[in-house]
């Protein structure tokens, strides 16, 4: 497995997905806005991750996006470049040309998504995604990468993961995100997360967090779910970006963040 760059036992990192920035660049052949230029502002912001999901269908991170993301992410060896995607469609294919290059690569994020999803909207699930994970795991690991798997926040879930030789699990937020207006219902969706948590840990798993988390709602996740390594977060950072800038929006995260550690 790979070294992690960002120390653990720290307070939550923040990675950026820049899918939202490639969508917009593609509605037109004019190669703006830079999805790399993005990357090395967030990354100097503060940042201390990049995140990018290549579907099948380009829709928005090209092939060349993910080797150019790779050859920049060499400059900024304190900070981790993160693959999402389905092992069972394309994901595996970028990740070796990636490491065959030399490139860096530090997590891959397995998604269930099926080739022409909008957007991930469920986790794995045990036994029943079992037998099949366990050799693309496998290989992620050969290849250097830590490996994370993309799940709802199910206690009961977590030990297939660790079963398989997941290293991570990525808890699926979108259900908490969308409870954050309601005060019962945020608390009882808090709760879950918090139990899913609990429960990865114990089975010896590190924890990550991504869908539809804000500025709004971000600080009492992390206040409340113990131990998050790592947030994911692409939509509601690359809108804030469009009225505040890169620089300012991940600063605005990082408070955001700082303020659950405080």
């Amino acid at each position: 497995m790979a070294s992690d760059p960002v120390p653990q036992g720290c307070k939550t990192a923040l990675s950026v997905n820049l899918n939202k920035v490639a969508l917009v660049r593609n509605t037109r052949h004019l190669g703006i806005p830079s999805v790399t230029k993005a990357a090395t502002l967030c990354l100097q912001a503060g940042a201390r991750g990049i995140t990018i999901h290549p579907r099948p269908d380009e829709r928005h991170i090209r092939r060349h996006d993910v080797f150019e993301l790779a050859e920049l992410m060499r400059d900024w060896p304190d900070r981790e470049f993160n693959i999402e995607g389905n092992p069972f469609h394309n994901l595996m294919d970028i990740a070796r040309d990636v490491r065959a290059r030399g490139l860096p690569l530090h997590q891959l994020t397995f998604v269930p998504d099926s080739e022409g999803q909008f957007t991930s909207d469920h986790g794995w699930a045990f036994p029943q995604d079992a037998q099949r994970l366990v050799p693309v795991i496998a290989e992620a690991k050969a290849l250097g990468a830590r490996v994370s798997l993309f799940m709802d926040p199910a206690p009961e879930q977590m030990t297939g993961a660790h079963a398989v030789g997941a290293d991570r699990v990525e808890l699926y937020t979108e259900p908490y995100a969308a409870a954050w207006v309601y005060p019962a219902a945020r608390a009882e969706q808090l709760e879950r997360y918090r139990r899913a948590a609990l429960a990865a840990q114990a089975a010896g798993l590190g924890v990550n967090a991504g869908h539809d988390l804000n500025r709004d709602n971000l600080t009492e996740f992390l206040r409340t779910v113990p131990g998050v390594d790592e947030v994911s977060i692409g939509h509601a950072l690359i809108a804030d970006a469009l009225e505040l800038g890169y620089v300012d929006t991940v600063s605005a995260y990082n408070r955001c963040i700082d303020q659950a550690f405080a």
